[in-house]
């Protein structure tokens, strides 16, 4: 009997996950307001995902903060591993105890409160280093098509507008705005008199 619990032990501590990550256990607050947040960050790198974090404003991602940081203590003091080539392998919210709560109501009856808690786990992963170095040159190639572009948009839209401005001073001034500003004048000088005369 022993020998067997033995055995089974073992087996499961081969097959634990051996990725570094942090668990928060019944937290006070709904597992669906937390999977909002947690779509953010998954699969995404370590600082990204803590910068993600901490600009949402969102009640969970204070508390998701503090997990993020807990597991990436994790990987540099057990696993000795670099925050910086760390990424969000994978994140969920499992629902904890749901709280019951009683709030009374008219002709003697009530409605039930539900304060729903979660359990938050978050398992970082290392990156592939072959994937690390493909990226950059991705991301900066795509970055100097981008500013071509733009500036072949912006020398036209120049153009344009400078093609606009000499048509406009090409064009002789109108009287019609002359007249009516002296329109106006005489207009305000006669109700100017009226009202000193009174």
């Amino acid at each position: 009997m022993a020998k067997n619990i033995r055995e089974k032990a073992a087996k499961i501590a081969e097959n634990r996950d051996k990725r570094p990550h942090a668990t928060a256990k019944f937290v006070r607050i709904s597992p669906s307001k937390v999977h909002i947040v947690l779509d953010l960050i998954r699969g995404q790198d370590y600082n990204s995902a803590l910068a993600i974090l901490k600009n949402t404003p969102k009640a969970a991602s204070e508390v998701l903060v503090k997990v993020l940081e807990s597991a990436g203590a994790n990987a540099e003091n057990n696993l000795n591993l670099s925050k910086n080539d760390l990424y969000v392998a994978e994140c969920f919210a499992n629902e904890g105890p749901t709280y019951k709560r009683y709030w009374l109501r008219s002709h003697g009856s009530a409605d039930i409160i539900k304060k729903r808690t979660s359990h938050i786990t978050i398992i970082l992963d290392e990156k592939d280093k072959a994937f690390v170095k493909a990226e950059p040159k991705k991301v900066e190639t795509k970055k100097s098509e981008e500013k071509t572009v733009s500036e072949t948009k912006v020398k036209a839209e120049t153009k344009t507008v400078a093609s606009k401005t000499e048509e406009k001073k090409s064009k002789p001034a109108t009287k019609t705005t002359a007249t009516k500003k002296e329109t106006t004048k005489k207009a305000v000088s006669a109700k100017s008199k009226q009202g000193g005369e009174k």
